[in-house]
């Protein structure tokens, strides 16, 4: 860019910055305008929209820290649906791309795409489907900045798993996903779902406890060891699954830390490194109350993840060079301030009778249905709720409640939480699942982003001001070793061990092992064998029987003969 041009945009930003309000000060035109950031806090409160941001800020009854810097919209179709499945709304933002459906930072399949999907530009189905695509994450590795993952969810759960793995099915958390989380090598991990690390868990009884040890990560299991951390590498495994909702953790699970304090500490470490960081932080529960239209599940967590994003903010502010992105993947549930008992009287709605079935609520449904656990009779059921939610229902409610758990509910956690927001609250819910609607955009620093984005356009703000050249990123990470050696010159060999398949290449006295979903290359000649750790990570794309490895792998096995 000329400096005249230079000259003509700082102007322009001057100009913008004295019309409008602190909060969008730092905004840009679409992704951010190519301003630079040293680091990027991205936070995403999975499963919300505008309603729970409006139902949280009369519930605390002061203004949350989001809503000081809202500064637009998101659009999150994916490539096969109106409504986005959280894998895919990840990978857009990870990656810049649309996929389909459970697909974790690969390219889509072509039998269902919608008919406004567009392949990207220089790709046919036969390159593009199935294709490992490189992550903002990755890129940030590559650059040796700091990298980190937080959530309340596993680890591999969708959402942080799209920033470090590449699968076409977000169900295959105990082999591939947690396999490419270890060894992608991202410097911070935490969250729960230290069974993924566990090889009396692990279908291929593969200790990634031992790999994380071997490479040097400290793991910590509790809050106190968590607050004892010094230096990277770390990961933080909190619950054997997923860890608690935050209104049942100081009851049931107190040594966990909350989101705020992950955040916190994820900063600490991170912003040690002189190159700058990329943090993710999830707050994975928001999505599961939406489901289980449970709403004082989904404002207290979402209170907490308003908290994370205090955190961050707060470090952004007395940085100055960090830009922190906060957005929902999608909404969950559709929840609104207003239901069906107030067809005719919704002028008479007053705040107490918004907010004080809330008040009474001292755990989520699915604490309360833990609580009732095999005794459903009506004296357990009416004891239960008035203890725990401070709400009386009769015996018809409670019959209401058997029949929906053994019906089309479900559960008696998802049928407490219906018949509850129903009779008793002014909520309402539009479904149990995922809805389509734009969700909010909450962002400040350099190169902030206002107005209408897609979320693939997210993605491209984090590239943009970490100044990462994501398409020279993909052709470093991923080279199709059909492209190298022709669909004949390397094997696949999934019979030694179905679970753990190995590409193998051999040339010219040597052979080369490359074993799927890690970071390895094994060169053996002359009676020798030399192991490399490579930069990125070997994927196999097993709908395709095609085997992506980094540039780095062909450069070594080049010298070695293998061409």
């Amino acid at each position: 860019m000329n400096t005249f041009k230079r000259i003509t945009i700082v102007f322009l930003a001057l100009a913008l910055i004295s019309t409008f309000s602190i909060n969008t000060a730092f905004a840009g035109y679409g992704h951010g305008h190519g301003k630079k950031a040293k680091n990027v806090i991205v936070l995403i409160p999975d499963g919300c929209s505008q309603s729970i941001q409006t139902l949280t800020r009369w519930y605390k009854g002061e203004r949350l820290t989001v809503d000081d810097i809202q500064v637009g919209v998101v659009k999150h179709e994916m490539a096969n649906s109106v409504i986005t499945g959280s894998a895919a709304a990840a990978t857009a933002f990870s990656t810049g791309y649309k996929t389909t459906v459970r697909f974790l930072s690969v390219g889509p399949r072509e039998d269902d795409v919608l008919s406004t999907y567009q392949l990207p530009e220089g790709e046919t189905w036969d390159t593009f489907s199935y294709k490992p695509l490189a992550t903002v994450m990755e890129g940030a590795n590559l650059k040796g900045m700091a990298t980190g993952l937080v959530s309340t969810s596993r680890f591999t759960h969708a959402t942080p798993a799209a920033w470090a793995c590449h699968s076409d099915d977000r169900g295959k958390a105990s082999t591939e996903i947690s396999e490419h989380m270890v060894y992608n090598e991202i410097d911070l991990i935490f969250g729960g779902g230290e069974r993924n690390l566990d090889p009396g868990y692990r279908p291929d009884g593969e200790d990634l406890r031992q790999v994380l040890t071997d490479r040097g990560y400290e793991i910590v299991t509790t809050k106190n060891g968590m607050d004892g951390l010094s230096i990277l590498p770390v990961f933080g495994m909190f619950a054997w699954s997923h860890m608690d909702a935050e209104i049942d953790r100081p009851i049931y699970n107190p040594t966990e830390p909350s989101l705020a304090d992950m955040t916190a500490k994820a900063i600490d470490l991170l912003s040690q490194d002189r190159k700058g960081f990329l943090l993710m932080v999830e707050g994975s529960q928001v999505d599961w109350a939406g489901h289980n239209n449970d709403p004082i599940y989904m404002v207290t967590d979402f209170i907490e993840f308003d908290e994370a994003v205090k955190v961050a903010l707060d470090f952004a502010k007395a940085d100055g060079n960090t830009l922190v992105l906060a957005y929902p993947d999608h909404n969950t549930g559709g929840m609104d301030i207003g239901n069906r008992a107030y067809n005719s009287a919704y002028t008479g709605l007053t705040v107490e009778a918004l907010l004080d079935p809330l008040r009474g609520m001292t755990v989520t449904a699915g604490s309360v249905a833990e609580a009732i656990g095999n005794d459903d009779s009506d004296a357990n059921m009416i004891a239960q709720i008035a203890t725990l939610w401070g709400i009386t229902i009769d015996p018809r409610e409670c019959q209401e409640i058997r029949d929906m758990a053994a019906g089309d509910a479900g559960s008696m956690s998802y049928a407490l939480a219906r018949v509850i927001s129903k009779n008793h609250t002014a909520i309402g819910w539009t479904s149990h699942g995922h809805n389509a609607e734009d969700v909010p955009l909450w962002a400040y620093g350099p190169g902030a982003p206002k107005g209408l984005l897609d979320n693939t356009e997210l993605a491209e703000t984090v590239a943009d001001a970490l100044n990462l050249n994501m398409k020279r990123i993909q052709n470093r990470l991923f080279v199709d070793l059909d492209d190298v050696f022709g669909v004949d010159g390397w094997d696949l060999d999934e019979t030694t061990d179905p679970l753990n398949p190995v590409a193998k290449i051999s040339q010219s006295g040597a052979s080369a092992e490359l074993p799927c979903s890690k970071d390895l290359l094994i060169i053996t000649k002359n009676g020798n064998t030399k192991s490399y750790n490579l930069e990125g990570l070997v994927v196999y794309a097993e709908n395709t029987g095609r085997v992506y490895v980094p540039s780095e792998a062909v450069k070594i096995m080049k010298k070695y003969g293998i061409r």
